[in-house]
């Protein structure tokens, strides 16, 4: 096995003996975490899961520390999910975590510490992304959807498109890399061809943001309007699902900050529900040409959030597996 380290960042391969006592056995049951491989790819392999124990880059966009517990509040709760008809876990491939060593200091230059992140990042998915294999990234900050989306878009020698559930457009300046300028960064790189944000809430995205989205010509909705219209979110998606391009890949991303109450960096007691965001998950997640599934920001601390969390990841990434479409 082997280590893949940065300053303040390294990769730990997962192994069976490393994670063995998350899955709780049971007689006549057969669980997830009995299932899934470790490290090495094998001839049934679909998805590869990487975990991202970071709050680097939240704190580098003024946000909260947390998003470095999501991963693992996550891995228990799927480990222990049933394999069965439905989803037999033999498709995943885990292979580790990319965690921080330390908690951010006051002295500490969090944007140089990021991009030291979206390296570690691309480099690891580098390593495992190919034609027909989907990378499922869970845990962090949203500033990892940088690397994601640029290793995904170098894979596939094109630029690719993204689709986004979340309250705020994380299209700030190009002022050092943070949690809200993932999408704006993939874009002056060329990784990004067109942007697709749903719910954003509109007190809470700049004058700057939302010129720039008209600039670029992206596409984005209202938290508010759904308010008003609850029908319309469903039509919104239904559009968004029905323009995507049956030639260009698209990456599909759900902020957990866009989900009412949920434990996260930028907590909101208004947003969708969770089943809400299922739903996004399970219409976008047939589409042939979705490419990886990016799931940051859940920030628990404490038992009870860590049980949120963990349960409405699970829940996300369950749906994203039984309705993807390869």
């Amino acid at each position: 096995m082997f280590k893949i380290e940065s300053n303040y960042f390294y990769f730990h391969p997962a192994t069976a003996e490393r994670f063995q006592g998350l899955t709780n056995l049971r007689s006549n049951e057969t669980k997830i975490g009995q299932k899934l491989s470790y490290s090495e790819k094998t001839n049934t392999t679909k998805y590869v899961l990487l975990g991202i124990e970071e709050s680097f880059g939240p704190q580098s966009n003024k946000g909260n520390s947390g998003a470095e517990h999501g991963f693992m509040a996550f891995l228990h709760r799927f480990l222990n999910m049933q394999s069965n008809r439905f989803l037999v876990g033999s498709e995943v491939l885990f292979i580790g975590t990319i965690t921080q060593k330390q908690a951010a200091n006051s002295g500490d230059n969090l944007h140089e510490i990021v991009n030291e992140l979206d390296i570690l990042v691309e480099n690891t998915l580098k390593e495992y992304i190919e034609e027909g294999i989907i990378p499922i990234v869970i845990g962090g900050g949203h500033n990892n959807a940088y690397p994601l989306i640029k290793s995904v878009a170098e894979s596939k020698k094109d630029s690719i498109d993204v689709i986004n559930l979340d309250p705020h457009a994380d299209c700030r300046a190009l002022e050092g890399r943070h949690s809200g300028n993932s999408f704006s960064y993939a874009k002056n790189g060329g990784f990004l061809n067109h942007y697709s944000v749903i719910g954003l809430h509109k007190a809470y995205n700049s004058e700057y943001i939302l010129n720039y989205l008209d600039e670029q010509n992206f596409t984005y909705t209202f938290f508010e309007v759904y308010l008003e219209q609850p029908k319309k979110y469903e039509t919104d998606l239904n559009a968004i699902v029905e323009n995507c391009s049956e030639t260009r890949w698209f990456g599909l991303e759900l902020d957990l900050d866009c989900i009412q109450f949920m434990p996260s960096s930028a907590f909101t007691p208004s947003g969708f529900s969770v089943e809400n965001a299922r739903n996004y998950i399970r219409k976008l997640a047939q589409h042939k040409k979705c490419a990886y599934l990016h799931l940051p920001e859940g920030g628990p601390t404490n038992l009870q959030e860590e049980k949120i969390v963990g349960k409405t990841l699970a829940y996300l990434v369950w749906d994203f597996i039984t309705t993807n479409k390869i």
